[in-house]
């Protein structure tokens, strides 16, 4: 069982005075887990942890009271205690990953926002010169609208003119031609 513990809780090494120290994991089982909860409440209260979002406070006080709690169980049962270390582990690997994935979508971010910050001025200036085509072309259509319509009016007058003479030409042969059937009649009698 203690080779078990200190494989899946190292123990803790370091320097001090110019000797060398190490900490090894108890093997005494803790009393209760209120105790640990109390403990737990305590330390967040006392570091400061923010209740929600993203705190690394927080998060290392978790992992230690987690840690606690699998020093326990394989204390009492090595093998859900080795369960427990694969599932923190786990844990641990897919909090890893998230936070690759946040970085590098933060950074994939940051090079769209400076892509686009770039082209900016240069997709300013294209609009304000589209803008200025669109109102000339539409002052240009406004101008040929009034030219065809003045077209249309001319066009109009001179049909209705033409029409007009057509008809006073006709009226004027049948006025003839009757005249002269008058006439061819008057004499030949």
């Amino acid at each position: 069982m203690e080779d078990i513990l200190n494989w899946i809780l190292p123990p803790r090494e370091w320097d001090s005075d110019d000797k060398h120290y190490m900490q090894f994991v108890s093997k005494i089982p803790e009393e209760s887990v209120a105790n640990l909860q109390k403990q737990l409440d305590e330390r967040l209260l006392a570091r400061q942890a923010r209740e929600s979002g993203i705190c690394p406070i927080r998060e290392e006080l978790h992992a230690q009271c987690f840690d606690e709690i699998i020093r326990q169980v394989t204390i009492e049962m090595p093998e859900r205690g080795i369960l427990l270390m694969r599932v923190r582990d786990e844990l641990k690997m897919t909090i890893d990953a998230y936070q690759t994935l946040y970085q590098s979508s933060v950074t994939f971010n940051m090079r769209k926002e400076l892509h686009a910050a770039i082209g900016k001025p240069d997709l300013e200036k294209k609009i304000k010169e589209l803008q200025a085509k669109k109102a000339e072309l539409e002052e240009k259509k406004a101008a040929l609208v009034l030219k065809k319509e003045g077209i249309e009016k001319v066009y109009q007058e001179k049909r209705t003119a033409a029409i007009a003479k057509r008809i006073s030409e006709i009226e004027f042969l049948k006025y003839q031609g009757h005249n002269l059937e008058q006439y061819l009649n008057t004499v030949k009698t």
